[in-house]
């Protein structure tokens, strides 16, 4: 597995996020010995990046992720999350990235992944309430005291990535990036090489939808929260189908899958751009690391870069509600 630099920080340039393994999406029956196995095949496969967070469960995927690490902690960039669990009443689901909560939220995270460092702590959501300035004095004296390595954002807006950079420097962003969700060519994109931020890109695989295993809504389960999601529903549904057919066109002429294709085409967007699948398979972590070696042709990547764009917000109204632009 190749490695890149996020901002100075070495990983492995296709990762494993880890969400799936604690009920986000239902995706027919898991259990965490199957999850715990997928882990340590990506570790053996070369990958180096884990990526977790406080609200994944709550806190279950954190703990589960520190039971895979046991003896193997060395092996692995391992990052997570604060700020969506409001830690003095508010409870799961409440943003707080007060230094107060931030104090709190490291100490739990630490305790429940089994280690005593974290290698890259992310702001899981800008905090209106509280100026991203005291978020990050509050991280920078976490990094001087030994218990977070690097810092980083996600889902931040420009100006909230330069004044939070100003204060001390922002290894990685995290946000959505894929072949249909390409928002952050516009500005994110530019600012973040100015300032030698890596990119993390979550839900490389539109949620599942560049797979191409998703035909129907009938494919997606009722309590499945992609159910609600714009672009699974509707017209919007049946028009991103043809996003799709386009990927897997491309996967045939170069003899992989629709998901490794969508993968290598991130890929080649930069040596500054980490992708975290997510997976609580075996076989999919495998498929998915397969991606590395695909060398896509120039024509293969033009193709890509102009498919019809998708159709639909990539959230709901409520999710993107939080998002800082």
């Amino acid at each position: 597995m190749k490695h890149i630099s996020l901002g100075g920080l070495e990983v492995s340039r296709i990762g494993l996020g880890a969400m799936s393994m604690s009920g986000y999406y239902n995706v027919g029956e898991g259990s965490d010995a199957e999850s715990i196995r997928t882990i340590h095949r990506a570790l053996d496969l070369g990958v180096t990046h884990l990526d977790t967070a406080e609200i994944y469960g709550p806190y279950t995927n954190e703990e589960l992720v520190g039971q895979a690490l046991k003896g193997r902690r060395d092996r692995v960039v391992l990052a997570t999350k604060f700020g969506f669990v409001h830690h003095s009443g508010g409870g799961p689901g409440v943003i707080d990235s007060s230094p107060a909560n931030v104090r709190t939220a490291v100490e739990g995270s630490l305790k429940r992944l089994g280690t005593d460092y974290i290698d890259l702590y992310y702001q899981h959501r800008v905090d209106p309430s509280t100026p991203v300035e005291d978020t990050v004095g509050a991280l920078a004296e976490l990094v001087a005291e030994g218990k977070v390595r690097h810092i980083g954002l996600s889902e931040a807006g420009p100006d909230t990535i330069r004044r939070a950079h100003a204060v001390h420097p922002v290894t990685a962003l995290q946000t959505e990036y894929s072949l249909w969700t390409r928002d952050v060519e516009a500005q994110i994109l530019p600012l973040l090489r100015e300032l030698n931020i890596g990119l993390v890109p979550y839900s490389p695989l539109g949620h599942g939808f560049l797979t191409g295993q998703i035909r129907s809504t009938d494919d997606i389960a009722d309590d499945d929260w992609r159910k609600t999601n714009p672009r699974f529903t509707g017209e919007n549904f049946q028009r991103n189908l043809r996003i799709v057919d386009e990927v897997k066109a491309v996967a045939a002429e170069a003899d992989a899958s629709p998901a490794q294709i969508a993968l290598a085409w991130l890929l080649v967007q930069g040596d500054d751009i980490a992708p975290i699948p997510g997976t609580k398979r075996v076989a999919r972590v495998e498929e998915n690391t397969a991606a590395d070696a695909i060398e896509l042709t120039d024509a293969q990547v033009e193709r890509l870069n102009n498919l019809t764009p998708a159709a639909g917000e990539r959230h709901d109204e409520g999710n993107m509600a939080v998002i800082d632009r």
